[in-house]
């Protein structure tokens, strides 16, 4: 077998436990995170009505200029990560959203994928 293959393989066997156990409503969306090389992007899902809610990256961040405050000590990627972690908490909590599942797919939870989530927490959306 391939290697990049048995990697895939493993990655949506992770990815299917994790998403058998978390599952996001109107009132408490599900935070999809998605990690490229570059970037990483978050969403926050209604599964019953299919539908975003509520989206952000790192790209948005630098499109729009937008400098959030840093309240953690990062650098590179992980602050931007943070960053977008806070500006998705700040849209949700526009819409007077305050509670959300946290959905890491099938990535670790440390680095980029952690701060995005303390951004989250710190902007003052609960998971």
């Amino acid at each position: 077998m391939d290697k990049n293959k048995i990697k895939k393989q493993s990655q949506d066997r992770r990815h299917k436990r994790v998403r058998s156990k978390v599952s996001g409503i109107a009132s408490k969306p599900r935070l999809c995170v998605f990690r490229s090389l570059n970037h990483i992007y978050v969403q926050a899902i209604d599964d019953l009505a299919g539908k975003t809610l509520a989206a952000s990256s790192d790209l948005e961040l630098a499109q729009n200029k937008i400098k959030p405050e840093l309240k953690v000590e990062l650098k590179g990627k992980e602050a931007e990560a943070y960053q977008a972690g806070s500006l998705i908490a700040k849209k949700l909590l526009e819409q007077k959203i305050e509670i959300a599942v946290f959905d890491k797919a099938s990535y670790k939870y440390h680095g980029r994928v952690k701060a995005l989530a303390q951004g989250a927490r710190d902007a003052g959306l609960k998971f």
